[in-house]
């Protein structure tokens, strides 16, 4: 092989390297199948329980992230990490046979029960790539996933300080974020999202018809779907999040 061979297949070789990343990217979003998407299914998916199971570069990236996070006294725990279809619909049906058992109206249920939880299908849990987490070192209130306890005197108050510092560097981002104006889910503090895997995956599934999906899987109150509160769900609950996981 000649010097200036060497030289030119060397080049192609680098230019490539610039552009693996774009195409690992746009692959990605061609790659995944509706079953992942909507939390029936997916490969990538690993663990063992309800508080390990994520997606496999999440897990990778999650550790790391724990045991810098142990060096500074904090011990990251999950409460919750990927959640399947069927878990995600349980929840949903058992929230929206309570609510209009206690009289409410099926639209005034369905409004109560995505202030927190998600339609089955459209649950960011879905894809593995989100976790609920706190500080297992700091005192356990009875019920942890709430946002006082990671303000002011609350006891993960020393996580939320140190994730607000560090969580970005590791690939994580907190999803519904305390923002006067943004709309959709509550502000959920202890929420965290890994981008590299969740932004692809949220833009495939931007790709997908809600509405059908919601009503394929017969899921309770579907029929109480209009197109006008699905428009409304999917721009507000699905999209208003942190501006750096879109």
């Amino acid at each position: 092989m000649t010097r200036d061979t060497f030289i030119k297949i060397t080049s192609i070789a680098v230019a490539g390297f610039g552009i693996l990343p774009q195409i690992s990217f746009m692959a990605l979003q061609e790659n995944f199948t509706r079953e992942q998407l909507i939390g029936k299914g997916n490969p990538d998916i690993t663990g063992d329980s309800y508080t390990s199971t994520m997606h496999i570069e999440v897990k990778a990236a999650f550790q790391k992230m724990k045991d810098a996070a142990a060096k500074e006294g904090i011990n990251i725990e999950i409460v919750s990490a990927y959640r399947s279809f069927q878990r995600q619909k349980e929840i949903f049906e058992e929230k929206y046979r309570r609510f209009t058992g206690e009289g409410l109206t099926p639209i005034q249920a369905i409004e109560k029960i995505i202030e927190y939880s998600t339609i089955p299908g459209t649950s960011r849990h879905h894809w593995g790539t989100d976790i609920d987490i706190i500080d297992a070192n700091a005192p356990r209130p009875e019920s942890v996933l709430q946002a006082k306890h990671f303000h002011g005197d609350g006891p993960f108050c020393k996580l939320k300080d140190w994730l607000n510092e560090n969580a970005n560097s590791f690939g994580f981002f907190e999803v519904y974020t305390h923002n006067a104006n943004r709309k959709g889910f509550k502000y959920e503090p202890w929420h965290f999202s890994y981008a590299p895997v969740s932004k692809p995956m949220l833009q495939a599934y931007k790709k997908l018809d809600l509405k059908q999906i919601l009503l394929e899987e017969k899921i309770m109150g579907a029929e109480h779907f209009s197109d006008e509160f699905i428009s409304k769900y999917r721009t507000e609950n699905i999209l208003d999040i942190n501006p750096k996981l879109l």
